[in-house]
């Protein structure tokens, strides 16, 4: 048996064991979707949402990229999060790194990656913007901690100047945005920053919408 046969398997044994629980258990998952969360995590295979937040599916939308990031040229990450904001309407985004990531990791090196330089530079972006903090830091592995942290304030920054959020932020008090991250060596989540519409921001990144301005 190769590793995909395993797959479809225990893909079974999953079925059996929820229908053993509630034999309505698919039937109710698949009549509506109306999570309050959405997620933007990182694609290790070692921080999946659901598990870690103990949530069953439906409960959370979820959009994993290399590092959690927010980009603003990233058309799948904004169709995701205006999906969310606008059909969906979650009360709660919630941006998720991990310690010991290895695209943040990568991003503070000057290794060659091919393609996966365009991507690691919005890291290096960070570092570059933290550089003063992260300068003091002499160990290694507590300097890339410290990146990790700075990368997911950064990305719910990121988050706060879209227009999606802006525009939702008009109309009521929902989304509220939250960075936070997790320990692979405890399994707990550390709330790091929290943004809503009454958040301070620099005025630069403020649109006015009455100049009919699209997403």
């Amino acid at each position: 048996m190769n590793e995909y046969e395993k797959l479809l398997l225990q893909n079974k044994s999953w079925v059996s064991d929820k229908l053993d629980l509630d034999k309505d258990y698919f039937n109710n998952l698949a009549d509506i979707q109306k999570p309050e969360f959405l997620w933007i995590g990182c694609s290790d295979s070692r921080v999946p949402a659901n598990e870690i937040t103990n949530t069953e599916p439906g409960e959370i939308f979820v959009h994993r990229n290399i590092a959690n990031l927010v980009v603003n040229t990233d058309l799948n990450m904004l169709s995701v999060l205006k999906y969310a904001v606008e059909v969906l309407k979650v009360k709660h985004i919630i941006v998720c790194g991990h310690y010991g990531c290895g695209g943040v990791k990568a991003a503070a090196t000057n290794h060659h990656y091919g393609m996966l330089n365009k991507w690691l530079r919005n890291i290096k972006d960070v570092y570059r913007l933290h550089n003063d903090e992260l300068s003091k830091i002499t160990e290694e592995e507590l300097k890339i901690d410290a990146l990790v942290e700075f990368n997911i304030i950064e990305q719910v920054n990121n988050l706060a100047k879209t227009s999606i959020i802006q525009k939702a932020w008009k109309k009521n008090e929902f989304p509220i945005l939250h960075g936070c991250v997790y320990g692979l060596k405890n399994g707990i989540l550390k709330d790091l920053i929290k943004y809503d519409r009454s958040t301070a921001m620099d005025d630069l990144y403020k649109f006015d919408f009455e100049d009919g301005l699209e997403d």
